[in-house]
């Protein structure tokens, strides 16, 4: 029997452990067992059970406080993670084996795990050894987006962990709820955006020729290849979260001895993010 993980990554800052939280908290709603496994060794605080802690293991301040190595918190993280990688029979015990189990794992916020260091890939491998069926659930934080070119960023970097880790990837704008009105009305372009028109609508303000240039080649290869679109996530917004899981569902085949249902397609049933956030989505 398979099990199932997401490997939740992004940005430090972006609600990875806000967002782990909330789905224990939703499942537990639903009655539907969903475990959590922490794998940030700098992690201070969050407010679920862990059935795995990587701080067990080996801890940040630990490395940054040896004389030996001298590493400031950015090193350290990549020790530990390093470290981590060659102690995979640690996480294999503590995991255990049981049949059709969920997993999250609360994944650190350093962008350069995902995009040139093997240490998430050689993750997800091992995982993949373990019968696990991995989705990345890539997440963003909408206040940060809500500009054109932060936008742009930070596409290019749910792409490149995308690329790099060769998995299924869902991508996430998490805070939405602390959106004022109107950053949520304009937040609905980013969602499926026109990576042209927003080019267009922001040509003027770039003044060098080759920026403007090598940005118009980057919009082409994401809007002509559709290959990043974000989900929103709003921790309030109880069928919102249900929509969430039911594309990461989707994407690892979970439960597929049950009926097996496509998740919703925001374009298909002509849907906004108004309506989202008010909960007035059919299931």
């Amino acid at each position: 029997m398979p099990r199932y993980a997401q490997l939740v990554i992004g940005p430090a800052g972006s609600g990875k452990s806000t967002y782990c939280s909330t789905i224990v908290q939703h499942a537990e709603a639903i009655n539907r067992s969903v475990q959590v496994v922490n794998l940030d060794p700098a992690a201070e605080h969050f407010d679920y059970p862990v059935m795995a802690d990587i701080r067990e293991l080996i801890q940040v301040d630990d490395v940054m406080e040896d004389d030996s190595l001298r590493f400031g918190p950015n090193g350290g993280l990549v020790f530990c993670m390093e470290y981590f990688a060659n102690n995979f029979d640690w996480l294999e015990e503590t995991l255990g084996h049981v049949e059709d189990d969920y997993i999250l794992f609360d994944c650190p916020g350093q962008i350069e795990l995902y995009t040139h260091l093997p240490v998430m890939k050689q993750l997800v491998d091992q995982l993949q050894q373990w019968e696990f069926r991995v989705c990345g659930v890539f997440l963003v934080d909408s206040q940060f987006m809500v500009e054109s070119f932060k936008f742009i960023s930070g596409v290019m970097a749910a792409l490149s962990a995308m690329v790099s880790l060769e998995i299924p990837q869902i991508n996430i704008m998490t805070k939405m709820d602390l959106l004022n009105p109107k950053a949520k009305k304009e937040i609905e372009k980013y969602l499926d955006p026109d990576m042209y028109s927003m080019m267009e609508d922001n040509s003027d303000s770039i003044r060098s020729k080759k920026f403007k240039k090598l940005t118009q080649v980057i919009c082409g290869l994401i809007d002509d290849y559709s290959m990043v679109r974000f989900l929103p996530f709003d921790r309030t917004d109880e069928e919102g979260i249900n929509i969430v899981l039911q594309h990461i569902d989707f994407s690892i085949q979970y439960g597929e001895d049950l009926e097996v249902k496509e998740p919703k397609n925001l374009d298909e049933e002509e849907l906004n993010y108004d309506e989202i956030f008010e909960g007035k989505l059919d299931s």
